[in-house]
């Protein structure tokens, strides 16, 4: 088959190469044995569950929505303008990283906030993070009022 090519003019990086085709197995391999699918669908279950909590707390949450461990939720000033809080997106994923928790901005009017967490995560790092999102919030909010 290789001596094939030899006759035309063939590159790519990805093509067929062996030890990525060995690379994708092996994880598709470990996502089965260990669950890994089921896990994201229980763990993204107490995420939405508690967000939904803090968001009866904190009234900088709006929309929360997600499946899986793909979540986000809108932050903004006002429940019934849904007037956006880009600001207070920024000052909540940056209180977050003090707390080693990563999170992103998104959204065409910057007040998303995006939680996509490795699928290894477990229920102990989930409640850690609503509730450094509690911490948060709760200093953000001082801030506001």
């Amino acid at each position: 088959i290789a001596s094939s090519f030899e006759k035309m003019e063939f590159f790519s990086t990805f093509g067929g190469n062996p030890v990525s085709c060995a690379i994708g197995l092996a994880v598709l391999d470990v996502i089965k044995e260990e669950n890994l699918m089921q896990n994201a669908l229980l763990l993204g279950d107490v995420f939405i569950n508690g967000l939904n909590n803090l968001k009866k707390r904190h009234s900088l949450i709006g929309d929360v929505r997600g499946r899986g461990l793909f979540l986000g939720f809108e932050l903004i000033l006002n429940h019934n303008t849904l007037e956006p809080a880009p600001n207070e997106a920024k000052k909540l994923v940056d209180g977050m990283l003090t707390k080693n928790i990563l999170l992103s901005i998104d959204g065409p009017l910057k007040n998303v906030i995006k939680i996509k967490p490795p699928m290894v995560i477990t229920k102990e790092d989930v409640l850690y993070t609503l509730n450094s999102l509690d911490q948060v919030l709760s200093e953000i909010s001082t801030c506001i009022d």
